[in-house]
């Protein structure tokens, strides 16, 4: 998983994970949800994805637009 560089310095969010139509988001409790085309919506799945890379308003992005849309919960591993 990639360090979420957190650029408003108060996000949820610690890392990602990005495939192809998918990303992966772990937040400081160290929970990770997979977000799919298919479970959130493409244009939802490529937004978060471009935020993510940017490192600014994706926790914001998931808790007003995605928030209940990931497929599943992911095992969690190491925590960022």
């Amino acid at each position: 998983m990639q360090r979420y560089r957190n650029l408003g310095g108060e996000s949820g969010v610690v890392a990602y994970d990005i495939d192809a139509g998918q990303i992966i988001v772990q937040f400081r409790n160290g929970e990770r949800y997979l977000y799919t085309e298919d479970s959130a919506g493409a244009a939802n799945v490529a937004r978060m994805q471009a935020l993510a890379k940017a490192g600014r308003g994706l926790s914001s992005f998931i808790s007003q637009h995605v928030h209940d849309r990931y497929k599943r919960k992911v095992n969690s591993g190491k925590i960022y």
